[in-house]
């Protein structure tokens, strides 16, 4: 949980910098004619770097099938936070020309790579470590990690607002959270040395010999897989960074509510989102992950348009309603998710299924998502349109997950 937590801070702070900060600091000579497609820029600089998620999943999924999770979790951590930590000494465009956006996209690059290699190692030892009958619950933990670095973030962003003046923010203090991360780094290094193999991957190491190939393996007989994978990814991913960045720049850019505003809102958000997630991993040990997934998908389609009417309202508290509404279904839809992923592979391929999985999904859903709603925004001035997005990529998610046998719960990860 706190080596995802790490990571995801990093990952999120860059998202929630993309919508207040980058759009003027380092994309505004392309959108000088209209402000717009800067801040389209600048969300597609937040998702290029999951483009190269699938890579650092193959490559850490590989290493980790052979080497086990353990070196690999620690190499992604160092790389996230160094990459993090380089962007909050980035000169901007004015000062660098176009090498200063360049860098920046180069840097994200390298966090895309390390995002990638991190979940499914840190999931994979949390639901091979877990007692039977209970990997929901424990495989919710490195899912926390998501709306933990996402409260981090958000304070870290809300303490620096209320300190500094608006200029101040713009010109330095935006770089703070960024540095910061050297911190964490040590932190996590730390915890992840003490931490133990999982027994199953000792096992494996056992019964199985080092030259075997669990990459093609996986390809060649478990591609379909991979696939489910990422589609039910998908709709969890996209709106999840409705929730983590993109609330915040439409609240305060066409809406009117003030950056502090806005970022409270999103705190709620994080906070309701890190107290069900673990509560509804432990549901789904009960009531099985795929009818807590199907009851997921459905509130969050249903609540999708009720979500933007509150949002648009101009009343911080149906603002706060909307967004905590999204937060609080977004459990449902991400906590189990670790288990399930583990039960649908076997042992010899688990971290590299379900790393490129993940990562693939993420393209499908959040890589993207707010430069779409930007965009369906710019096209037809309606955040309905937004709400329509949401709605089709849910439903597609949904429709992916009623695929998997409920049989495959509780299945032996042995095997």
């Amino acid at each position: 949980m706190v080596g995802t937590t790490i990571e995801w801070f990093d990952f999120f702070i860059y998202a929630q910098a993309a919508g207040l900060i980058f759009a003027t600091q380092y994309f505004e000579p392309l959108g000088r004619d209209n402000p717009s497609v800067a801040e389209i820029i600048s969300w597609a600089s937040l998702g290029i770097s999951f483009l190269f998620r699938p890579l650092g999943a193959i490559i850490a999924g590989h290493l980790g099938d052979k080497l086990g999770r353990k070196p690999v979790l620690v190499v992604t951590l160092v790389g996230m936070g160094l990459a993090t930590m380089l962007m909050g000494l980035l000169p901007t465009y004015a000062s660098w020309g176009i090498a200063a956006p360049i860098i920046l996209v180069l840097l994200r690059i390298i966090q895309g790579l390390s995002a990638g290699g991190e979940w499914g190692g840190a999931a994979m030892l949390a639901v091979e470590h877990a007692p039977a009958g209970r990997r929901g619950f424990f495989g919710s933990f490195p899912q926390v990690g998501v709306p933990v670095g996402m409260s981090l973030a958000t304070i870290f962003m809300l303490v620096l607002t209320g300190v500094l003046s608006e200029e101040q923010f713009i010109a330095w203090g935006w770089r703070i959270p960024f540095l910061s991360s050297v911190v964490l780094i040590g932190v996590g290094f730390f915890i992840r040395q003490v931490v133990e193999e999982s027994p199953a991957f000792a096992e494996m190491q056992q019964l199985q010999r080092q030259s075997s190939a669990p990459l093609g393996t996986l390809f060649k007989q478990h591609a379909r897989t991979v696939v489910t994978c990422a589609l039910i990814f998908a709709g969890n991913n996209a709106v999840g960074y409705f929730v983590i960045a993109y609330f915040v720049s439409y609240g305060t850019k066409v809406v009117g509510y003030s950056r502090v505003e806005a970022l409270t809102v999103t705190l709620i958000g994080a906070f309701l989102w890190l107290v069900s997630t673990p509560i509804y991993g432990a549901l789904s040990d009960r009531i099985g992950r795929k009818r807590l997934f199907i009851f997921g998908y459905v509130a969050t389609i249903a609540w999708a348009f009720p979500t933007w009417l509150l949002v648009d309202s101009g009343n911080t508290v149906l603002f706060g309603i909307g967004v905590a509404g999204v937060a609080a279904i977004q459990g449902s839809t991400y906590a189990q998710q670790s288990a399930m992923y583990a039960e649908m592979f076997p042992v010899q391929v688990r971290l590299s299924g379900t790393s490129i999985g993940y990562a693939l999904g993420s393209i499908l859903g959040g890589a993207f998502a707010p430069m779409i709603a930007a965009i369906l925004l710019e096209r037809t001035g309606t955040s309905m349109a937004i709400a329509g997005y949401a709605v089709a990529i849910c439903a597609v998610s949904l429709a992916a997950v009623c695929t998997v046998p409920a049989s495959i719960q509780d299945r032996d990860l042995h095997a």
